[in-house]
């Protein structure tokens, strides 16, 4: 059994200036939203959820890019509403949240 039902990494890297990365989309501010998020919704825990931050995941290019394990399943988001349809497709009812899977 795993300790973490899901545990998500963002990638939150920043490269060099001028070097696509993504933090500079703003993953460290997004990956705090999804923390709050998952703690609001009683979510954070053993046996439940944990968000943490990943040095680079080397898929900067598709990015800003986040795992969650143990499905291996790769995403990318754009704004705090796709990390909301993350949360609740794929973190609360075991859906993939297809148009965000790379």
């Amino acid at each position: 059994m795993n300790f973490y039902k899901h545990h998500v990494f963002f990638c939150t890297n920043q490269r060099e200036k001028g070097k696509t990365c993504c933090n500079n989309r703003g993953a460290q501010e997004v990956r705090a939203y999804a923390k709050d998020r998952i703690k609001a919704l009683d979510l954070n825990g053993e046996g439940k959820v944990r968000i943490n931050s990943a040095g680079c995941l080397d898929r900067c290019d598709e990015g800003p890019v986040l795992v969650v394990y143990p499905d291996a399943i790769w995403y990318t988001y754009v704004d705090k509403e796709d990390i909301d349809e993350i949360i609740n497709e794929h973190i609360v009812h075991d859906r993939v949240v297809e148009r965000l899977k790379i």
